[in-house]
């Protein structure tokens, strides 16, 4: 099992002792501050220079074929679970999307589904369990992946131990995957990380409420299907889904870049909220 898989359950553990604090907002928040400071200190340190040196060195072509390749994992696990939820509809699109670039784009190097129409939307197993009903639970700080909560957070459990990155062997293979995504998908938000840098707010709010929205829209957006949704009859129809993240989990995504992901993911910022569970 993975070793974060294995820190879920101490997760768990921590959101029930906090539940009993004085802040409803964010009973955990003295355990996500502190968090938040380690990740942000092992981003600016190791992180982010490593990113920097690899996009120095590394031609764009090919930054954009891992970024690519990796996509083509991620939309594997979004079928996954939008077969899950029961959007049929979009689960077949996303089948066709694996197949095209699997078969056409050297193995998901190149992204020939989105030229031909049938475009990413990117879906994870925590919207799975929000679609079924369970609740957010505490906002938790994951150590180097950022913000969540005690449901995303099962849900990241979850697909380290069960994604298509999971079943690659040997396990030093998949190690390594993980790392080159990890490493790559920071190179990819540097710019972004660099404007957040510069806000004068307390980036420990400001990286929790947008996380908070735009999670907020993605769950209420598959609440709102019926349990069977089989869409449109045209599965190469056209969507408007973010992408902020290259269709696959940002693997130890530093909180500030993250926060940055969803600052300009386009969030309804007047969704309901999703009540937390304690």
């Amino acid at each position: 099992m993975k070793p974060m898989a294995r820190f879920i359950p101490l997760l768990a553990l921590a959101a029930l002792g906090g539940c009993a604090t004085h802040n409803p907002q964010d009973p955990l928040e003295p355990y996500n501050r502190a968090m938040f400071t380690i990740n942000d200190k092992v981003d600016k340190a190791v992180l982010k220079p490593v990113a920097t040196g690899y996009k120095a060195v590394t031609p764009t072509p090919i930054r954009h074929g891992v970024t690519n390749f990796f996509g083509n994992f991620g939309d594997v696990w979004s079928m996954t679970n939008d077969f899950l939820q029961g959007n049929v509809h979009d689960g077949l699109s996303t089948f066709m999307r694996v197949g095209v670039n699997s078969v056409f784009g050297l193995f998901g190097t190149l992204d020939i589904a989105t030229e031909m129409g049938i475009y990413k939307h990117p879906n994870d197993f925590g919207l799975t369990l929000a679609r079924w009903g369970v609740g957010s639970g505490p906002y938790v700080v994951l150590p180097f992946y950022g913000p969540s909560t005690v449901r995303d957070a099962a849900g990241t459990g979850v697909f380290l131990a069960y994604g298509p990155t999971a079943q690659i062997n040997p396990p030093s293979a998949s190690y390594g995957a993980l790392a080159l995504n990890l490493v790559n998908t920071r190179a990819n938000l540097l710019s972004a990380s660099n404007l957040f840098d510069q806000i004068a707010l307390d980036p420990y709010v400001f990286t929790r409420s947008a996380y908070e929205q735009r999670r907020k829209s993605q769950v209420e957006e598959v609440r709102d299907r019926p349990i069977i949704d089989l869409g449109e009859p045209n599965p190469l129809a056209k969507y408007s889904y973010d992408d902020a993240n290259g269709g696959l989990m940002s693997f130890a995504s530093p909180t500030p870049t993250a926060a940055a992901s969803a600052a300009n993911s386009g969030a309804k910022t007047d969704a309901k909220p999703d009540a937390p569970s304690h």
